[in-house]
């Protein structure tokens, strides 16, 4: 397989507990901080719904993106956590799916199915057009995201784990401008970054509004389960925004129409230390390796810690 393949047009991360995820076009690694102070890393290739034509189609590619969220991150998010937790705190079997599950259920009913609810009270008592309607009601889901993402950032352990995703945006951009990547080099690049997850929900967000202005008046019952039987449709839209603006960083519109979403990541990044740095780089180089080895590049991990020299792989 040629060494070209591996020039493509992103690559993604996420932040896990005392840990960050790193997703190539191949494989995907993750690192992570022991409670002993070691690092270690956790590396497979992509296969399912990855191979597949989807990852190719527009629009329809953004169900990978989708799935990425709710089943990878979400399977190596409950690795850092059971890592971190040890064997007597360990998630797992049909007490992880339920847990999943139930979360789920919330997020939908809270940020989908709520504001739509309280939207179509507010018609009914004020008398309000459709329109208006639906731009308060993604008004209503904005204030409750932004909210819920502010009150736990709050928290100590979440604001930790939003210092490993200003990691994970800094290592990115720090390998997208060709610097070194050592933790003192990293730490300079910026906290936001235009493919990030934040972005991708505000883009939803306003996506939504169009949408469902474009649907119009429904019954009340067909109105909640269009919220539902939507969002893959809205993850698609997104996406390809996304997307779109990323690929056009050079456009001065461009710039300004992404400024809000650079600016809600503000929520959800926090400064990394030197030590975190390292985890991050200690991913992204390993999902390079993987990347190299599953195209049949030779290519060893040396360090956990130190970066690998990324430009023999790009050679």
């Amino acid at each position: 397989m040629s060494t070209d393949k591996l020039k493509m047009p992103s690559y993604g991360g996420q932040a896990l507990i005392e840990g960050v995820l790193m997703r190539g076009k191949f494989g995907v690694a993750a690192a992570f901080r022991t409670p002993d102070g070691t690092i270690v890393i956790d590396r497979e290739p992509l296969t399912g719904i990855y191979n597949s034509k989807l990852t190719r189609i527009p629009f329809l590619r953004g169900l990978v993106l989708l799935w990425d969220s709710l089943g990878l991150g979400t399977r190596f998010l409950t690795r850092s956590a059971n890592l971190q937790g040890g064997e007597d705190e360990k998630i797992e079997g049909p007490m992880l799916y339920l847990t999943l599950a139930g979360s789920l259920l919330i997020a939908v009913l809270l940020f989908f199915v709520g504001p739509a609810a309280l939207g179509k009270l507010i018609q009914n008592w004020t008398g309000i057009s459709t329109f208006a309607m639906n731009v308060l009601e993604g008004l209503i889901r904005l204030a409750g995201i932004v909210l819920y993402i502010w009150a736990i950032g709050k928290m100590k352990d979440i604001d930790r784990v939003f210092a490993y995703h200003g990691a994970e945006h800094k290592t990115i951009n720090a390998f997208e401008a060709g610097a070194e990547l050592t933790p003192v080099e990293v730490k300079k690049f910026p906290l936001e970054h235009p493919r990030c997850g934040t972005s991708f929900l505000l883009s939803l967000v306003v996506i939504s509004i169009v949408v469902f202005a474009i649907i119009g008046s429904l019954p009340t019952l067909w109105l909640l389960l269009s919220r539902i039987i939507l969002i893959p449709v809205l993850a698609m839209l997104a996406y390809e925004y996304i997307r779109f603006t990323a690929n056009h960083m050079d456009n001065w519109l461009i710039r300004w129409m992404i400024k809000p979403n650079l600016a809600l990541q503000r929520l959800t990044t926090r400064e990394p230390s030197l030590d975190i740095l390292e985890v991050s780089i200690a991913s992204f180089n390993a999902m390079m390796a993987q990347e190299a080895e599953l195209c049949g590049i030779p290519q060893k991990i040396t360090s956990l810690v130190e970066p690998q020299p990324v430009a023999a792989i790009e050679q």
